[in-house]
């Protein structure tokens, strides 16, 4: 590969916010926003996760279908990825159920606490974007979290001309997505996440799960047409491999091309690829794209040792992104 290269990065002290830094906001879901808001610390003055809610497995799922409140997992996560001091809080917020014992009740069994307190929050503020606000400052989080959407998504997928319902069984399934599928009709943007991008500096995507967390959030209605219209600068932090499902046999230049046909962006940016050792799972690919095959889509790639080499899986290490991050800027 060639183009830009990035040093590889040293470690640097997170949690310490730059007041001469950019406005970050960082698009997506999952374990991938959460390294990416660890990143945005090493550099941002103010940082926004704006964070799908098409998620419908475990705790999550068992909420929204329950409570018909948005799933409430992964703004758990972004919101404890934002807080940079431990306390009872964050514990709170970190603590999982496990299994109950067959003679106890098992209504909580699996269930985080922090989703459940974001539930009890939702029904004492009245709405979930306040639930989170709440929240946030419980917990001291140094960013804002905000949900994509003003209501819970149902999300599906026409899959090798089958339709598949559900963000779990869609992320699963195996097969080329041809279409990405969105609901109930009246689905509309957070009026926060939207005024966030418009004024951001720079806008980073992924990584994640591309279909079921970066696209499910790009195609809420207003939120990829913020990103065309926002003056700031726009980054994808492609994944380090495929994943089992959704992604099984994409090349980069191929999640290049889904945000244009599927998550309907019309301005292009620059791609960060990991460049370096990466231990990849068996069944997997490493993903990657040469600097032409980017260019002909419109991005330029930048190469940077951005992978944590102690991770049992595949994954971001979250010092490394944040300067290559703030070296685009």
């Amino acid at each position: 590969m060639s183009g830009l290269v990035v040093e590889p990065a040293v470690e640097l002290d997170p949690f310490l916010l730059d007041p001469a830094g950019p406005r970050v906001v960082a698009i997506g879901g999952g374990h991938g926003l959460s390294v990416t808001l660890r990143a945005l610390q090493m550099y941002a003055s103010e940082i926004t996760a704006v964070v799908s809610v098409a998620d419908d497995g475990g705790s999550s799922g068992r909420l929204t279908a329950g409570l018909g409140i948005p799933p409430p997992g992964d703004i758990r996560r972004c919101l404890l990825a934002l807080t940079p001091e431990p306390s009872v809080w964050s514990e709170l917020f970190a603590y999982r159920f496990g299994d109950a014992d067959p003679d106890q009740v098992r209504d909580v069994e699996g269930h985080s606490l922090g989703n459940l307190i974001l539930a009890a929050l939702t029904d004492l503020a009245g709405d979930f974007a306040s639930a989170v606000r709440r929240a946030g400052e419980l917990l001291g989080a140094v960013g804002t979290v905000i949900p994509a959407a003003t209501q819970p998504i149902r999300l599906s997928a026409v899959i090798d001309g089958r339709t598949v319902e559900g963000q779990v069984a869609v992320a699963r399934a195996r097969g080329r997505i041809e279409r990405l599928l969105l609901g109930p009709d009246d689905i509309s943007a957070h009026p926060e996440a939207l005024e966030a991008i418009r004024r951001a500096d720079q806008i980073v995507l992924g990584p994640g799960s591309l279909f079921t967390s970066i696209l499910a959030a790009l195609r809420v209605p207003g939120i990829a047409e913020a990103v065309d219209a926002s003056d700031g600068e726009l980054v994808f932090v492609l994944n380090l491999v495929t994943q089992d499902g959704e992604t099984l046999g994409l090349s980069g230049a191929d999640h290049l091309a889904a945000l244009a046909d599927h998550g309907h962006l019309r301005r292009t940016g620059t791609v960060v690829v990991h460049q370096g050792e990466l231990r990849v799972p068996d069944g997997l690919e490493q993903v990657g794209v040469d600097e032409l095959d980017a260019a002909s889509l419109g991005w330029k790639a930048v190469y940077a040792d951005v992978a944590d080499q102690e991770a049992e899986w595949p994954a971001h290490h979250p010092a490394k992104l944040g300067k290559t991050l703030a070296a685009l800027g």
